[in-house]
């Protein structure tokens, strides 16, 4: 319970502005909402709309080794985040190398699906409706997983250098938020692709 002393406490400190590096992540990544947010709109309003197969019901697999993957990775980046701001390297360089592992075995599963669709099941992005849209949302979020991958590698490499301070705990959480966003449209979009679009 809070006492008057506390009260007073709180409202004597000045405001400080909040940080801008977060401020600016945060609106680029509510930006970066709107556009999925279009994308699976897209998605759902074309589904069932092509007049020609192959149709996703008939050809699509649940993704479920490279979902896990993915999800998975947003707790090794957490990890990382956790272990650098305890200061322990060995252990952020660990989980940011497990990080990466795992999301470049969701690229390697999604590359290896894309292949099965357009050489064996001739689903293209020009094939009909449904192949557009698929194609143009999981490759988005594709996009998104590999900007992610690069950010991660620049700040493993940099670490091993010794180049990466404690002072930079910010930009790390920043990448942690970012990778957990990445995450997070996994999730909607295997629900919408995957689940219900099918």
């Amino acid at each position: 319970m809070r006492t008057p002393e506390s009260i007073d406490a709180l409202e004597t400190q000045p405001w400080v502005l909040p940080s801008r590096r977060k401020v600016g992540l945060l609106c680029l990544l509510a930006t970066e909402s709107a556009l999925f947010t279009i994308f699976v709109v897209a998605y759902l309003f074309y589904l069932g709309k092509s007049l020609n197969g192959p149709y996703p019901k008939d050809i699509l697999s649940i993704p479920w080794l490279a979902s896990v993957a993915l999800i998975s990775s947003s707790v090794s980046a957490d990890l990382a985040e956790r272990a650098f701001r305890c200061g322990n390297r060995g252990r952020f360089q660990a989980m940011l190398a497990v990080t990466i592992l795992l999301g470049l075995g969701f690229l390697g599963a999604t590359a290896l699906e894309w292949k099965r669709l357009i050489l064996v099941e001739h689903f293209t992005i020009n094939g009909n409706l449904a192949g557009t849209t698929f194609y143009a949302l999981v490759g988005l979020h594709a996009s998104h997983v590999i900007v992610g991958l690069l950010l991660l590698t620049v700040v493993l490499l940099l670490s091993l250098k010794g180049a990466v301070a404690s002072r930079q705990h910010e930009r790390i959480q920043m990448l942690t938020w970012y990778w957990h966003f990445v995450d997070a449209i996994w999730i909607v979009v295997f629900l919408v692709v995957y689940v219900f679009g099918r």
